[in-house]
């Protein structure tokens, strides 16, 4: 019986010793394969600090006009129309003055011609400017037909002034351009006359357009008469 209870005393330490240990072993953390797995698994760096994104470009702007456009362009009373007209001719990048001159010439022939397009096809259309009675006006039809004539000459006179500048001809060039200036003004004198008040708009628009044009032409070929 003591045998009994000595071994049953025994037993009872052994559980005792051996219950903090198992207690100790649930509570620790993984096992040092477990350890080594997971330092496998480690975010890198880069995961942890992702790279600040990058701002995106502002869109590239036009590049800027030749120098010499916009030399050129600063001696002409319309600057900014100036560039734009030389700088819509690609050639205007190694063009010298005379070629500039051409340029100018040829992008206001290029309106004359436009001119004279809309003038005859407002009167194809029977179109009336604004206030007319009738869009059957013959009046008004003989005066766009009048200006399609007007815008006409305009662009022929410009074409002869290419012709000029070709040949050096500046003075000649000059008488051209400003011959091509006036004709569309004897159109709006037309209507002030025998239609006041029903010039249409869109050859308004093109006579200013074209008068600043022929402007900005006549300052460079002013500027290759006095370089002679």
């Amino acid at each position: 019986m003591a045998a009994a209870t000595t071994t049953k005393n025994f037993l009872v330490l052994l559980l005792l010793a051996a219950l903090p240990l198992a207690t100790l072993s649930s509570r620790a953390g993984p096992t040092p394969a477990h350890k080594s797995h997971g330092h496998g698994h480690r975010s890198s760096p880069s995961a942890k600090h992702p790279p600040p994104l990058t701002p995106s470009s502002p869109p590239s702007a036009s590049p800027p006009a030749p120098a010499l456009v916009r030399a050129t362009c600063n001696s002409t009373a319309y600057y900014d129309l100036c560039v734009s007209a030389l700088g819509a001719d690609p050639s205007s990048a190694t063009a010298d003055v005379r070629g500039l001159s051409a340029i100018a010439v040829s992008v206001a022939a290029a309106n004359a011609s436009g001119g004279a397009a809309t003038a005859a096809a407002l009167a194809a259309n029977g179109t009336a400017p604004a206030g007319t009675a009738t869009s059957t006006d013959g009046t008004v039809q003989a005066l766009l037909h009048a200006c399609a004539a007007k815008y006409a000459s305009a662009r022929d006179a410009l074409s002869a002034a290419g012709d000029s500048i070709a040949l050096e001809d500046y003075d000649f060039a000059s008488v051209h351009v400003s011959a091509a200036a006036e004709y569309p003004q004897v159109c709006r004198t037309l209507f002030r006359r025998q239609r006041p008040g029903q010039y249409p708009a869109e050859l308004a628009a093109r006579e200013e357009t074209l008068r600043q044009l022929c402007s900005v032409a006549l300052d460079i070929i002013a500027l290759l008469c006095n370089s002679r």
